[in-house]
């Protein structure tokens, strides 16, 4: 009976280290990976840019995360923004900011066109198909541009790139569930996206996208985006059946958060969750082991041990202070709290998991949809707004 206990101590024990080494190891990837640039750029210098921002409502942070569009230190670029209700409360502030700022071109289209079930991508249609030049970012309205925003997009762009982006990073957190969203975004998602990039399974992010706008219209535009319900998704799989490579930028750009709810924050990870189940089944599923407190717990319950407890705690507080080092060599956002955010966010994570597989119900920017694997037939295009 004792060596029975002892081999089930150890077996628990090795296995939780496994899985400790294992996110130790994507933490170190990410960190190498982060903050260089691998490799020259092919991108052709000064190119002109299509910047195509889809806006919805007035955020915390609006005026401010738009008008840094319009000081971007670029030679020659566009700005076109999409608002698919003529009615919402972010076009006065559009019109404004477009009359402070007359040496941009900027054109504001209003209505989308109905090719999916997902609402971004509806409201960028018609900005795409608009764009004059051949290279066009698509960028949410809540991405904080610094003034090299374009060339730090451009600098990732290889001859085999077939698209760039970047993933959002938390900042500016106001009160601790602002600070769980960051252990998300972050130390997180982030840093998966990176450790993943840097062995070259490069993955797409809707947040900012640089495509070569030929590329994409020789294989069917961005309407082809609708293969997917989330087209970050379907970015990814066009790419790589095109030979081509998604590459992430050195830094990724911030989201300022400001104040957030556990509601707020729920939602949208579990749509989140819900969007990758479905489009990436096999990646999704081993997202059980991103954090450490389920799978110690199980192991300390079949194999109670005073010992066993006291190595899992050496191993949690590895795999956090690892988290935490990350954070502060890169320059994200920090501070004592941050450890409770991680313990409160791997608290939170296999329900979220777990209701990714039960559920395919969604709520997206109000629009209520259900996911599924793949789109049968488009939706055909509703009556829009001119």
């Amino acid at each position: 009976m004792t060596g029975n206990v002892g081999t089930g101590l150890v077996l628990a024990l090795s296995l939780c280290a496994l899985l400790t080494l294992v996110n130790l190891t994507s933490l170190v990837l990410a960190g190498r990976r982060l903050g260089r640039d691998r490799g020259s750029s092919s991108f052709p210098t000064g190119a002109p840019v299509s910047l195509v921002r889809p806006c919805c409502g007035i955020e915390a942070f609006s005026e401010e995360m738009l008008t840094r569009g319009f000081l971007l230190d670029y030679p020659e670029y566009e700005l076109i923004f999409c608002v698919a209700d003529a009615d919402d409360p972010v076009v006065p502030l559009l019109h404004r900011l477009m009359a402070a700022h007359p040496r941009v071109p900027s054109r504001l289209i209003l209505g989308d066109e109905r090719v999916s079930d997902n609402p971004k991508l509806n409201n960028c249609v018609r900005g795409w198909e608009a764009a004059r030049h051949d290279w066009v970012v698509l960028a949410d309205s809540n991405v904080l541009m610094p003034p090299d925003y374009l060339q730090r997009l451009q600098a990732s762009w290889r001859a085999d790139t077939g698209l760039v982006c970047s993933t959002p990073v938390g900042a500016r957190p106001d009160g601790f569930f602002a600070e769980l969203e960051c252990a998300f975004l972050n130390t997180l998602q982030a840093r998966w996206q990176y450790a993943g990039e840097s062995v070259g399974l490069g993955f797409a992010q809707g947040k900012s996208m640089l495509w070569h706008k030929p590329f994409l219209d020789e294989r069917g535009g961005i309407r082809a985006l609708a293969a997917e319900i989330a087209e970050d998704a379907a970015a990814t799989k066009l790419v790589r059946a095109a030979g081509r490579r998604v590459h992430l930028v050195a830094s990724p750009f911030e989201q300022p958060l400001g104040r957030r709810s556990l509601k707020e924050i729920w939602s949208r990870q579990q749509r989140w969750a819900r969007l990758r189940r479905v489009t990436f089944p096999l990646f999704f599923a081993p997202e059980i082991g991103t954090g450490p407190l389920l799978p110690f717990a199980i192991a300390l319950a079949a194999a109670p041990s005073a010992i066993l407890a006291g190595g899992l705690a050496v191993l949690t507080t590895l795999w956090y202070a690892g988290e935490y080092m990350l954070a502060a060599r890169i320059g994200w956002h920090r501070g004592p709290r941050l450890f409770l955010a991680f313990l409160v966010r791997d608290a939170l994570f296999p329900a979220i998991w777990a209701s990714a597989w039960m559920q395919s119900a969604i709520v997206w920017r109000g629009n209520a949809m259900e996911i599924r694997p793949k789109e049968t037939g488009r939706l055909r295009p509703r009556a829009s707004a001119a």
